[in-house]
């Protein structure tokens, strides 16, 4: 039986036990068809896997992928089709998976029929266990455009396969594993005309990947079975952090079915709840139950993937509307913003502009429940609820779109609007301690101006009036390094402080004293108005020096086109002359309008104190 064998493959080759160069070289159709007799004749006499040699599997993926590879399909079709070879073919099949993968990706329509065919015959019989790890290698091959092309090829035969392996949790569990892995390394598209046109596939993979997934779900819920449930959740979980979490939505006023990714969030929650990890308890429970999630094993450190994952979730809920109608109605607004508040923190915490554009839309939608004032100042000693006006901070000062520093800027007065009056006071001095920034000093400052004025014509608030509002006052009426601060850097910040100032010498009668600010007058001319004329005067003659310098340089640097100036120890960038005069310039304008403020300042004062000691003599 092995001699007939041997006889067909040296004749196959061609000729033999001669040199294999020889038949390697040969390209006639003759060659393919001693091939696939090799093939027949093999088949016939050996019946038994146990039978095949090493060199058997050699020169079966030699010979087939031949005949593939030169077009020689339907002849290696019809050995497939032959009833007399389902067992080498059961054994060996598996190997011309990828040959007749790639032929389907390159081909014209007529061969790709014949290898179609011929690979639903090769999920048909081939060794499960075999064909699984052989399908799974194909989907780990590709890159680019390609990664979506090889798994819209494979998930039907890939989910047919695993339903015939005998541990289908685990193969389940690999499969969605590695689907997962190639597909999060696709860019996720981000306008609608980027998510129409879907370039990379990856929200046609979303579509098919939920198609994939959904008949083992419906499996779950009759057969209950626990392990095939643990491995969905942790492909949801991972959905949830990618695309989901960088994925944007269309507007909703579009159809459902025309959003690709909304389309995958539905079906994702969906199957959390199948599975019986309905949205509320999954919000609802973390970080009180962290412990819930230890089996799932995500490939990143597990606190911050699970965070990362609820916080998709929670945007998905509460902006999305995807699932919200799981939540009981009788949660109070203040409690849902306290769930959120976290996840909004996560989100903030992002680089990526389509991620932390999430947080403000979460918080902005979690805001607007409350009621104004009604937000007690409670909330402000649970850490998420600094943290997160800190990291609306850091996108009005640092996020390079404009909308967004203006969205970020928006939400932080939305979020001390709901504070009450406690609140608003401890929050104004956090950021005035940490914010380091002037335009956000000088907006903090704004506000408490606004909330002084309010207790002044309404009923009257101990935190912006008498002691309390003393101690703020000297936190806002003072330089960060006295008569040395540098102005220009702070100028924001110190007109506004002059501003406030200006008001509460106008408003605030000295016999009434409402605000403190003339027992502490003394305080704040000495920590604030004194060194600020000091400040200013050397800061104007520094720049005016500057400005003296630079038109006596300016002829010497034309040939250059460029000229260097030193500003507060530092060289200025280069750049033309007439621009570098502008800059100066505009700094001593700042400096002229600081000073005519301040002027004012001391002119009220004196108007003020000596109307009421003529009132006092009198």
């Amino acid at each position: 039986m092995e001699g007939g064998a041997r006889s067909a493959a040296c004749a196959a080759r061609g000729g033999g036990g001669g040199s294999r160069s020889g038949g390697d070289q040969e390209q006639s159709p003759t060659s393919y068809l001693r091939l696939c007799l090799f093939l027949s004749v093999c088949l016939q006499q050996i019946l038994e896997e146990h039978d095949f040699k090493e060199e058997d599997f050699g020169l079966f993926q030699l010979a087939g992928q031949r005949c593939i590879e030169d077009g020689h399909i339907n002849q290696l079709l019809q050995v497939i089709q032959d009833e007399r070879n389902k067992t080498i073919i059961k054994s060996m099949g598996w190997n011309l998976v990828g040959p007749v993968v790639r032929c389907l990706l390159r081909n014209g329509e007529e061969d790709k029929r014949d290898c179609l065919l011929m690979f639903d015959l090769l999920v048909k019989l081939c060794n499960p266990k075999e064909l699984l790890l052989g399908l799974l290698e194909l989907i780990e091959e590709p890159s680019g455009k390609q990664i979506s092309q090889i798994i819209l090829l494979l998930l039907q035969p890939l989910q047919t396969v695993i339903r015939k392996v005998p541990n289908e949790a685990y193969s389940l569990g690999l499969a969605l594993s590695t689907l997962w892995s190639q597909l999060s390394l696709l860019p996720v598209p981000h306008s609608e005309e980027q998510i129409r046109a879907d370039e990379y596939g990856l929200c046609q993979c979303c579509k098919a990947l939920t198609e994939f997934t959904r008949p083992f779900v419906e499996d779950m819920i009759n057969n209950k079975e626990n392990k095939l449930k643990d491995e969905v959740l942790k492909f949801c979980f991972k959905s949830l952090k990618c695309p989901l979490l960088t994925a944007q939505f269309l507007e909703q006023s579009e159809e459902v079915g025309n959003d690709p990714f909304r389309c995958f969030a539905s079906e994702i929650v969906g199957f959390l709840s199948q599975i019986g990890h309905p949205v509320p308890q999954i919000i609802l429970n973390h970080g009180r139950k962290k412990k819930t999630w230890d089996y799932l094993e995500f490939e990143e450190d597990d606190d911050k993937q699970l965070a990362d994952s609820v916080a998709s979730l929670t945007y998905l809920v509460f902006v999305q509307g995807i699932g919200v109608d799981q939540f009981p109605m009788v949660l109070s607004p203040s409690y849902l913003l306290q769930l959120n508040m976290e996840h909004i923190e996560v989100f903030l915490q992002k680089t990526e502009q389509s991620v932390f554009s999430k947080g403000l839309e979460l918080l902005e939608t979690s805001l607007l429940r409350l009621e104004d004032d009604s937000l007690l100042y409670q909330y402000l000693e649970i850490k998420s609820f600094l943290a997160v006006p800190q990291g609306l901070v850091k996108v009005m000062t640092l996020c390079p779109i404009e909308t967004l520093r203006k969205k970020g800027l928006a939400m932080l007065q939305l979020f001390i609007d709901k504070l009450d009056s406690q609140g608003k006071y401890t929050l104004f001095r956090c950021l005035l301690n940490t914010s380091n920034h002037s335009g956000v000093e000088a907006f903090i400052i704004q506000n408490i101006k606004n909330q002084i004025d309010t207790s002044f014509k309404k009923t009257r608030n101990k935190w912006f009036a008498g002691t309390q509002l003393t101690s703020l006052l000297h936190l806002v009426l003072s330089l960060p390094e006295g008569a040395e601060t540098d102005l220009l850097q702070n100028s924001d910040r110190i007109m506004a402080s002059l501003n406030l100032l200006r008001y509460l010498v106008i408003k605030d009668n000295e016999n009434d004293n409402q605000t403190g600010l003339w027992t502490e007058l003394g305080k704040i001319e000495n920590n604030f108005l004194k060194p600020l004329h000091i400040g200013l005067n050397m800061s104007k003659a520094h720049y005016e020096a500057e400005i003296k310098n630079s038109q006596q340089n300016s002829q010497a640097s034309m040939c250059k086109g460029v000229c260097s100036v030193t500003v507060g120890g530092e060289e200025m960038p280069a750049m033309p002359p007439e621009m570098q005069l502008t800059v100066l310039h505009s700094a001593l304008f700042t400096f002229d309008l600081i000073e005519s403020v301040l002027a004012r300042v001391e002119e009220l004062i004196e108007i003020r104190t000596k109307s009421t000691s003529e009132e006092y003599v009198g």
